[in-house]
């Protein structure tokens, strides 16, 4: 299995870009991982919201191959512990997924078409972080979750 996470907009805290490396080199020693910026919408003033979610969907929606499985992380999906993630994550790879995408949206959140296309969501909390932290939160918990699963001392109870 690949995962894929789509972010909109790019990262400009270097600190935070320096975290989410060291994670995505930590994660290639179990999973084939990439992780793709989606530029930007230019002129977003001049949008509404729905307008900038459609925009951002057709973004998205044109990343996607026919067999991929899409996943949004959305304030309204289903919670889970780290443990409970890592066994998200082994039933993807038992099924024989080619590829899980997981998508992190723009301020405003998916258009219909992106939450039509994708098989579920998941929310890392019920707070509210910026979309650069969520960045690292999601990759760090990949890497977590593989740690569970090979048993490796990174995760504690």
């Amino acid at each position: 299995m690949k995962i894929k996470l789509l972010a909109i907009g790019k990262t400009d805290n270097k600190n935070l870009i320096q975290l989410i490396d060291e994670y995505q080199n930590r994660l290639k020693h179990y999973i084939k991982f990439e992780l793709e910026i989606i530029p930007d919408i230019k002129n977003v003033k001049n949008l509404s919201e729905i307008q900038q979610k459609e925009k951002e969907g057709e973004l998205i929606l044109s990343k996607l191959q026919n067999t991929d499985q899409l996943v949004l992380f959305d304030d309204k999906g289903k919670h889970y512990t780290s443990i409970e993630f890592s066994k998200y994550l082994q039933k993807k790879m038992n099924a024989g997924t080619k590829q899980l995408v997981l998508v992190i949206g723009g301020p405003y959140g998916f258009s219909d078409a992106v939450y039509k296309k994708s098989i579920g969501k998941i929310s890392l909390s019920k707070m509210t972080f910026s979309h650069q932290m969520i960045r690292l939160f999601i990759v760090e918990q990949l890497y977590r979750g593989f740690t569970i699963l090979k048993n490796e001392p990174y995760h504690h109870e």
